[in-house]
């Protein structure tokens, strides 16, 4: 597999709902994580985490699928072109 530089973004609407699972599924594709960076917004009562990666389409996608199917969160991400 050919595997690629990236990013994911991940907002968490409910901190203490979402925590758990979200670092569950971090923890299971922890190998193709190169940088996790989590910014709490007490404000708003969310937090915001942002990965960058270096994996192939298909990884990229396996993580983005389960961590989008926490309910509370919502995932994006991007991949180079090569």
């Amino acid at each position: 597999m050919d595997k690629r530089l990236g990013f994911v973004g991940i907002i968490v609407e409910d901190r203490k709902k979402g925590s758990e699972k979200i670092n569950a599924v971090l923890s299971e594709f922890g190998d193709m994580i190169v940088a996790r960076t989590g910014i709490p917004y007490k404000e708003k009562g969310c937090c915001v985490i942002t990965l960058v990666v270096n994996a192939s389409t298909d990884e990229v996608g396996a993580l983005t699928g389960k961590i989008g199917h926490i309910e509370g969160v919502t995932v994006k991400s991007a991949v180079s072109k090569r």
